[in-house]
């Protein structure tokens, strides 16, 4: 009986640890990053001293945007970005859209962005010394492309803050803005996967 218990046990152990690298195979294949995104370029002509054109809504943002998964692609629904006066988001300076676009795994890419500013509100931020600090927030869906098969949708919201200076212009052009998630951090995955097994090992073997 012991010869055929140990045999059992043996049996047992092995197919709760084959389960396990599964799950953990399993995790590797669909675990998902979101895209990187940042702020390569922000100007407010209104603002653009040298012009003297303070009536001018001119906008423009262009935003690089990375995929950073190695074998998934991402199809972003519609880009929706606004542009607050201050950090706090006090008040709306502007609000407009770029189109969705799919992105293979990997790549990097380039959109620009036009909208319409309210000048008015968008001159109160301004500091005497012609600078000015703005908060842009983007928001949108993805949905990953995984082999053959899109996952459901997921949220994106991001955000940062931008100074400008006496010309209208981000002072990081170079290095790019960074938007940084606003979402709620979330227990991973992988953690919830290892709970499973530890569970239903300890199942098992009370059971046993």
């Amino acid at each position: 009986m012991s010869g055929s218990d140990g045999k059992c046990c043996r049996c047992c152990c092995n197919f709760i640890f084959s389960l396990g690298l599964t799950a953990l195979f399993l995790w590797l294949s669909l675990r998902t990053s979101n895209p990187k995104v940042s702020i390569q370029t922000f100007y407010l002509a209104s603002l653009n001293k040298t012009l003297n054109h303070t009536t001018d809504p001119t906008l423009n943002i262009t935003l690089k945007l990375a995929n950073p998964n190695k074998d998934k692609g991402i199809r972003y629904d519609t880009l929706n970005l606004t542009v607050y006066d201050s950090p706090n988001r006090s008040h709306v300076v502007s609000n407009f859209t770029m189109w969705g676009f799919y992105q293979g795994h990997k790549k990097k890419a380039t959109k620009q962005g036009n909208g319409t500013a309210n000048t008015t509100v968008a001159s109160q931020a301004v500091y005497t010394n012609g600078t000015g600090t703005f908060r842009v927030d983007m928001a949108t869906t993805v949905k990953f492309k995984i082999m053959f098969w899109y996952t459901k949708r997921h949220k994106i919201k991001v955000g940062a803050d931008v100074t400008v200076n006496a010309s209208g212009v981000n002072l990081d052009q170079r290095k790019g803005i960074k938007l940084k998630s606003m979402a709620a951090p979330k227990m991973g995955s992988f953690c919830v996967v290892v709970g499973a097994l530890v569970n239903f090992l300890i199942f098992s073997l009370l059971n046993f």
